[in-house]
């Protein structure tokens, strides 16, 4: 099983495909399985060097119960650990959920690593957790509860292997990495590399998103009418293709190669908002 080691800490990769590199980052509570399960890696790995890769705290890479262990800049840094191991010097990035904060912390603090960010439900803005939601992780059903219910879903509805997915987590170790986040909103102006933003209409993140797009000099927002955040990552066939439609046009694959953009199914119609930054609208109202 492979890893890169940053500072003792182990992250665990898989890598599919040739081509350009393009990391996967996904979110809170996941493993770099659901990429795959979701379609994403099939999809993408017939164009791109696929490196997927579980955060600390997370999947097979090591699981830190100190909260110190899991501050920005440290997270951030796995990723630029693993181009290392693997002797990268850029790679586009795709992160969802609390991988979109990575990816901020990428623009913030190694941009020159980056050919291209992918974000998908998340903003660079300030976010505190509720007391309610502060647990220890001692009691694994309690914490996922109030987690679903911050995420706006029906815990009721949730397929019981997905539960028992959840459940596997090491709670100590989400409950260490589960923080109150400082605004990083200055990285905006800066974030000059080809950027493709996107947020399910019912994400209850989904007015954040917008309001920082038009901040972003090089963006391109994208709208998934109807999908709340988790339908967001796991109907890959409603992004997949605006992805790499949007990696072609920064030149990722040269447009003289062939890039699948059709390689999921039943994709849902997708509401493109903003090409620029200066065609995006912000919601009214401070955040």
């Amino acid at each position: 099983m492979p890893y890169a080691v940053h500072e003792g800490v182990r992250i665990h990769y898989r890598i599919v495909g040739d081509g350009p590199p393009l990391i996967l980052h996904h979110g809170f509570t996941q493993s770099l399985k659901r990429w795959y399960l979701c379609g994403y890696v099939e999809a993408l790995s017939k164009d791109y060097k696929v490196i997927a890769m579980d955060p600390r705290g997370h999947g097979e890479s090591d699981k830190p119960h100190d909260p110190a262990a899991y501050e920005l800049t440290l997270r951030v840094k796995d990723v630029i650990t693993v181009l290392d191991h693997l002797g990268i010097d850029r790679a586009a990035f795709w992160g969802y959920s609390n991988g979109g904060r990575i990816a901020f912390g990428l623009a913030k603090y190694w941009p020159e690593r980056v050919s291209a960010l992918i974000i998908g439900g998340h903003d660079p803005y300030e976010r505190r957790i509720p007391e309610a939601a502060r647990f220890d992780g001692k009691n694994a059903g309690s914490f996922l509860d109030i987690l679903l219910l911050r995420l706006n879903m029906d815990a009721s509805k949730m397929k019981p292997e997905r539960r028992q997915e959840l459940l596997a987590n090491d709670f100590e170790a989400l409950a260490a990495a589960q923080q109150d986040e400082p605004s990083i909103e200055d990285v905006l102006p800066s974030m000059t590399m080809p950027c493709f933003v996107y947020s399910g209409e019912r994400d209850p993140f989904y007015p954040q998103v917008q309001r920082c797009v038009p901040l972003i000099p090089n963006v391109t927002f994208v709208t998934l009418p109807g999908y709340d955040h988790p339908a967001a990552f796991w109907n890959s066939g409603a992004i997949v293709p605006q992805v790499v439609s949007f990696l072609r046009a920064a030149g990722l694959p040269p447009e003289s190669t062939d890039a699948t953009a059709d390689a999921t199914t039943d994709a849902a119609p997708v509401e493109t908002t903003a090409s620029t930054a200066a065609d995006a609208t912000a919601p009214a109202g401070d955040r």
